[in-house]
């Protein structure tokens, strides 16, 4: 473990992911000291490290969840900036490319479904295309000859969460590792630093950013959700130049010869065994809209855990303390809110309010829809 320089801070950030970091980040920036704890040895250990990275507020509206299209807009609208500043100061990449996406029917089957998520698309305004089966392998030649149709979210973009976690690590001015906290101490009214194995730290304010582990440092409904995640390669070149999607998984293409399989959703608690069956039906579910998957190599396969909500929108705002603050419960959407939620936290922390965006997102909701933790 990594020993805090000092043992008072204006606050300290649970969790070395992106949301946390990019809190921590945004917090010293407005003249903060911040100390990040991490339980893990390294930055980026929980769902940020196996993330595909997509920004693609566009193409993850669907049907009842109407309600977060706004953030994942307003979301999506910081990422460049977000990323030229951390790349600017840093020297370290951020995997950032305006890419666009493109959501396929893998076959005939496939067609209504998308359809109707193309009618919801646009009935919200968004930028998406419906495009016949030619035009999609136009902008993929690697589609199978099945496709039939998609639609085109032009202004979707990417980014690497490893990359960019390993990048704010370095951006924030003190992060330590191995600090395990047991509990977040308090004199009743307001909370006055964390304590884990190693001892106690004190400070004024304290952001549970731990993601699927942020149910157990205190009342809120976070749940794991696994998912299972595959890196291969294209040795002949790059396979895909935007992100491609269809109802059973996702590829990423890197840029850099990469591709990026995932898509599953278990309800496993905190298990992350990779499983033969995982591994089997993704190859299979990317097979059906990119044959020549079966010729890419397999580098890595990694399960992560998700944290799920039960609305599926992420829990931002002040806890039932003076000095608590939560910054959680991001569900397939952390590699996208974490520059907005990092600088509305921060914001919180220094002047107590946060942006139109994210307001209502406080864990006091579930209490006043009668949701228990």
């Amino acid at each position: 473990m990594r020993v805090p320089r000092n043992t008072r801070y204006d606050a300290v950030v649970i969790g070395a992911g992106l949301i946390g970091l990019a809190t921590a980040w945004s917090a010293e920036r407005r003249g903060l000291s911040v100390l990040v704890v991490e339980r893990a040895d390294g930055p980026g250990a929980g769902a940020s490290g196996v993330a595909a990275g997509m920004l693609a507020p566009v193409t993850e509206a669907d049907f009842g969840e109407e309600a977060g299209v706004a953030l994942g807009l307003a979301g999506r609208e910081r990422w460049p900036a977000f990323a030229a500043r951390l790349e600017e100061l840093t020297g370290r990449p951020t995997g950032f490319r305006e890419s666009g996406a493109l959501v396929v029917a893998a076959d005939r089957d496939d067609v209504e479904e998308l359809r109707r998520l193309h009618e919801l698309q646009v009935s919200l305004g968004l930028d998406s295309e419906w495009l016949t089966p030619s035009a999609c392998r136009r902008l993929e030649p690697w589609l199978s000859p099945r496709i039939a149709g998609g639609m085109l979210a032009a202004g979707e973009a990417q980014a690497d969460p490893r990359a960019t976690t390993f990048a704010l690590a370095e951006a924030v001015g003190e992060v330590s590792y191995g600090f395990d906290v047991e509990t977040i101490e308090n004199d009743g009214r307001r909370v006055t630093g964390v304590r884990g194995p190693a001892g106690a730290i004190e400070c004024e304010r304290v952001v549970v950013a731990a993601g699927a582990w942020s149910g157990t440092l205190g009342k809120v409904p976070v749940r794991p959700v696994k998912g299972q995640i595959l890196e291969l390669h294209g040795r002949g070149g790059e396979p895909l130049d935007r992100i491609v999607r269809s109802p059973r998984c996702y590829l990423v293409g890197r840029g850099d010869g990469r591709v990026v399989l995932g898509g599953t959703m278990e309800e496993r608690g905190y298990d992350t065994t990779v499983t033969a069956g995982g591994v089997h039906r993704l190859l299979e579910h990317a097979w059906e809209v990119m044959p020549e998957t079966d010729e890419l190599e397999l580098r890595r396969a990694v399960a992560g855990l998700r944290p799920g909500t039960p609305d599926n929108r992420p829990i931002v705002g002040a806890g039932d303390l003076a000095g608590l603050f939560w910054a959680t419960g991001h569900w397939r959407n952390g590699v996208l809110l974490a520059p907005l939620t990092g600088d509305a936290v921060a914001d919180l922390l220094v002047d107590g309010r946060l942006p139109a965006e994210l307001a209502g997102l406080g864990a006091d909701r579930f209490d006043r829809a009668g949701v228990g933790a």
